[in-house]
């Protein structure tokens, strides 16, 4: 387990924890002027998210997509937290029972005085949503430093890059990114390694783990 603040401002303060077997990031978000908070993901060691949580008021349990190293505590904290669980209905699907808001493209949730926007990434799942707060990013498993989530099909992979190319890199160069493994990037970075990406010729077939640089 590992846990650092990753954003602090007057606004908001946002925490990275690494949990489960693969490693899986989830983030508490918390509102500075009102201590209220969400959980974005939840990968597993539910008591190490509920510690995290004290001294906050805990109002949702938002869910990037559904794969299942996302998910592992989320009937737990569900049972103990008492609070919404909130995912994009398309991944609804896969969780271990029926969620309590269905969030869509463009939605926005209050937690204090934050707002939050959801946006709708299809690729790595049809329901694959990010989660962002002034220039704070919480990607899931959409974006990460040097490419995008793992995708299964040609298809998918397309899908990526065009969520990608017209929902996130539309944002300012400044914003933070906060995805779902390993560390954060800036998106500046990211446009301008698939600027090379985009540059080449590639495989019609092209899938699953691809980096912009090397592939």
């Amino acid at each position: 387990m590992k846990m650092e603040n990753v954003v602090q401002d007057d606004a908001v303060r946002i925490n990275r924890l690494e949990l489960g077997p693969f490693g899986t990031n989830a983030y508490i978000i918390v509102c500075q002027a009102t201590s209220d908070s969400a959980v974005v993901d939840v990968p597993g060691d539910a008591d190490e998210i509920l510690r995290q949580l004290a001294n906050t008021n805990p109002k949702y349990i938002l869910i990037t997509h559904n794969h299942f190293d996302h998910i592992v505590a989320l009937d737990e904290l569900k049972a103990k937290l008492k609070v919404p669980i909130a995912v994009h209905p398309q991944d609804a699907v896969r969780l271990p029972s029926p969620p309590d808001m269905e969030l869509n493209d463009g939605d926005t949730i209050e937690i204090g005085k934050l707002k939050i926007k959801v946006i709708h990434v299809p690729g790595h799942t049809p329901g694959g949503i990010c989660f962002l707060t002034g220039r704070y990013l919480i990607s899931g498993d959409t974006i990460f430093p040097g490419g995008p989530g793992k995708t299964g099909t040609p298809a998918d992979f397309k899908q990526i890059v065009k969520s990608i190319e017209t929902k996130l890199f539309v944002l300012p160069d400044d914003t933070e990114v906060y995805p779902g493994h390993g560390d954060a990037t800036v998106l500046g970075k990211e446009k301008k390694e698939f600027a090379v990406f985009a540059s080449k010729q590639h495989n019609a077939n092209l899938c699953g783990d691809v980096l912009w640089l090397s592939s």
